[in-house]
């Protein structure tokens, strides 16, 4: 006799409900891991050394971001609006500036003046590329040797779909859609395997977005994903006595981890999980209160005064309030005034990264589509350019005036996004889906700007990757000028800039040599470097095909010295 498996509604709401409920808890908090060995393997999580992400979403313009402006097919393709002409994208030079000097990044201050006042591309001080000058903030961070600007990133084979494109990103595996651990995830899996401290934290690998990111997420677990800090709490039970030991779902809670269950599957995994959730609900209400108190700069910013670090608010967005009963001034805003919720969500990731045990935490923000009227000096694209730059220069500033849990040497902030745009500004006003991107390092330890004696050029530039010159040392391949098929900017089927580094060879030396992992677990996180011979993550060397697209060879530096 052939049974029939009826599902009633009653039973498929019942389902689905506790679907439902794992799938949320298991976003809110760590899940541990079922121990396979303790291989006492690398160091991650335990060198004191931490990672924070920013995911610029939907592919961000890199040529309008890091510009060479010593090409001259740059202003060819990308022309700059002039009098009553439609808005072109270029970014001028300035008259009075020689960029091919090279030294410190120039900072235009603006003192009482408007924030982004300074019209032109900004010298970066490696004789050939310049600064969006809405990215003006950066110049600090890079002057200090803190930040390296990774030029024409991608990888083999590069897909221009958002979606597909994020999902390579993010898993570290191009061209794979089946993996779906994401890197970060692989790398806190190979620190909870390899020890048992790890193992045992309340928080390891936490993101701040709407959604848990695909690289914090993996098959066995899933790391912690919070859209508000300060909501986190069970049910939102008042809690008159300032602990949260006392509240009628926190004692749910602790019973239902007391209560001796017999052993069976996935038992010791809920009450892990349990475990993990009352664990974490003290710490969320420290950070919940420290994210509602201002953090200002510790000098005048800009040549004005002090402003608040994370702005949230009109009332904290640089210098838009004037003392003395002087009216705000729109002009000396520092960000958008549609940041606000990023930079909350950013002030948390640093909070939780610096008051607690997790070893990664980040968050993202949107808007790089920039298919139409993207803007050239302003518009769109500089406003996503503002928050960068502020993001950057908050960061190091928080850091460094405000450690507990890790200081600013002990941090690397990295960006990712899937990737860049078309060289040539379309008919609307804005580019397309590209190829290669930009990627910014910055941390008390990178490898950035070191200056030069006197008069002398830097010893070593924060710049890779846009250099009119080979640096043997640092960036052995120069970017070719020009408008033609051969041209740095044009050398991927007319159109698109094409990569000399691969994202992964990024991430993988910030894994291995500021996490802390050892090769082999490198080799498990990014399944390219166990395959050096085709992929030349570590070394470098020429990609072909199958792994490249057909009819191209393209050489890659491999690793690039930046932390």
């Amino acid at each position: 006799m052939q049974h029939i498996n009826l599902i009633t509604r009653r039973g498929f709401l019942d389902r689905s409900m506790k679907i439902g409920l794992g799938v949320t808890l298991s976003t809110m908090v760590d899940v541990p891991f079922v121990l396979k060995r303790a291989l006492a393997e690398g160091n991650i999580g335990l060198n004191g050394k931490k990672l924070l992400f920013i995911w610029l979403r939907f592919g961000n313009d890199s040529l309008n971001s890091v510009i060479p402006v010593e090409d001259p097919g740059y202003l060819t393709m990308r022309p700059v609006a002039t009098g009553g002409s439609p808005a072109n994208i270029g970014i001028p030079k300035d008259p009075g500036t020689t960029y091919t000097d090279r030294g410190a990044c120039d900072f235009p201050v603006a003192g009482t003046g408007p924030t982004f006042g300074y019209a032109n591309a900004i010298r970066l001080g490696n004789g050939y590329a310049g600064l969006h000058p809405s990215l003006k903030f950066l110049a600090p961070v890079y002057n200090a040797g803190d930040l390296s600007i990774i030029h024409r990133v991608g990888y083999a084979n590069q897909s221009r779909s958002h979606f597909d494109s994020q999902i390579y990103w993010e898993n570290g595996n191009p061209r794979n859609n089946v993996s779906k651990d994401g890197i970060l995830y692989r790398t806190i899996y190979e620190a909870i395997q390899a020890s048992p401290t790890v193992a045992s934290r309340a928080l390891t690998g936490v993101s701040i977005q709407t959604t848990l990111p695909l690289l914090l997420r993996g098959k066995d677990a899933a790391m912690t994903n919070l859209s508000d800090v300060t909501r986190y709490d069970l049910l939102n039970v008042p809690n008159s006595l300032n602990t949260n030991l006392v509240t009628k779902a926190d004692m749910a809670l602790t019973g239902a981890n007391a209560y001796p269950f017999p052993e069976k599957a996935q038992r010791e995994l809920l009450q892990g999980q349990y475990q993990n959730l009352m664990n974490t609900l003290p710490l969320f209400k420290d950070i919940a209160a420290d994210l509602a108190t201002p953090v200002l700069d510790d000098e005048a910013t800009d040549g004005d005064y002090p402003y608040n670090l994370f702005p949230t608010s009109n009332n904290t967005n640089g210098g838009y309030v004037r003392g003395g009963g002087a009216p705000p001034e729109a002009a000396k805003y520092v960000v958008p005034t549609d940041s606000y919720s990023f930079f909350t969500k950013l002030k948390a990731a640093a909070l939780v990264l610096n008051k607690t045990e997790a070893t990664i935490a980040g968050t993202e923000y949107g808007g790089f589509d920039t298919h139409s009227a993207q803007g050239g000096v302003t518009g769109a694209h500089s406003d996503l350019n503002r928050r960068l730059g502020w993001s950057l220069y908050a960061l190091r500033k928080y850091f460094m005036a405000h450690s507990d849990q890790v200081t600013w040497d002990n941090l690397v902030v990295v960006t990712l996004s899937e990737f860049g745009r078309t060289t040539r500004v379309n008919s609307d006003f804005g580019t397309d889906h590209g190829e290669a991107g930009v990627m910014w390092v910055a941390g008390g330890a990178v490898k950035g700007f070191v200056p030069g004696a006197g008069a002398n050029p830097p010893v070593r530039s924060g710049v890779i990757g846009c250099h009119g010159t080979a640096e043997p040392t640092r960036d052995p391949i120069p970017w070719i000028p020009g408008t033609g098929s051969s041209s740095s900017m044009l050398a991927v089927e007319g159109s698109y800039l094409k990569r000399t580094a691969d994202y992964r060879s990024v991430m993988g030396e910030i894994i291995r040599e500021h996490l802390g992992a050892t090769q082999a677990q490198l080799d498990r996180i990014i399944p390219g470097y166990a395959d050096e011979a085709n992929h030349h993550l570590k070394n470098g060397g020429t990609v072909v095909p199958p792994i490249e697209r057909t009819n191209y060879n393209t050489q890659i530096r491999g690793e690039l010295d930046v932390v």
